[in-house]
């Protein structure tokens, strides 16, 4: 069926176009999620990820399985393209005279999760890995791909997913650890960083 697919996404069909969409769109969106931290961001990804693999559709292997790890190797960058822009962007602002506060759009998305504290932790030991180890991380571990899948979609080495992946968790082992008053350790970080895996489709 993936590889009918497959096919049918390179010759232009319009109809598998949309079955790729309807199958893959919610796998898309919660990896920009994960790797954006922002809802509206996320958004945006997806629609731009599925323009650049209509864009793209040749250059997708006839044969093969799941296309999920193509589309989120086109969501990755996708993501590291939005960031640079709005790493300008906010380069531009600041150098404008201004009156008034630009809006934070993380206390949005933090009010959508019940535990804040939590989330903060998560998001601050997140923003210290290297952009390479959070993209690794969010593909095998939230989005539940496999080394070589993962592989295929960062077009790197299966051994260099092995150790970015490696020193992810060991840095996070690290950075999940809050520092309480009492000396105490919270009981139980895994769950904010390693939510149910979507399995590969």
């Amino acid at each position: 069926m993936d590889t009918n697919l497959r096919k049918r996404i390179r010759a232009g069909d319009h109809d598998a176009f949309g079955e790729l969409f309807d199958a893959y769109a919610r796998s898309v969106y919660n990896h920009a999620f994960r790797l954006t931290g922002e809802w509206p961001v996320a958004e945006d990804v997806v629609s731009l990820t599925f323009l650049e693999a209509w864009r793209l559709r040749e250059r997708l292997d006839e044969e093969g399985g799941s296309p999920r790890p193509w589309l989120l190797g086109i969501a990755t960058n996708v993501t590291r393209n939005l960031r640079r822009a709005t790493r300008r962007h906010t380069a531009a602002v600041a150098r404008m005279p201004r009156d008034e506060t630009v809006r934070d759009f993380a206390d949005e998305v933090a009010g959508r999760v019940d535990d804040a504290v939590q989330l903060a932790l998560v998001r601050t030991a997140l923003t210290r890995l290297r952009r390479a180890e959070r993209e690794v991380l969010a593909l095998c571990v939230w989005s539940g791909l496999d080394y070589r899948a993962a592989a295929e979609a960062l077009g790197v080495p299966v051994g260099t997913v092995r150790s970015r992946l490696s020193r992810a968790r060991t840095k996070l082992a690290k950075y999940m650890e809050p520092p309480y008053p009492d000396g105490q350790m919270r009981g139980d970080r895994t769950t904010a960083v390693g939510p149910t895996r979507e399995g590969n489709r």
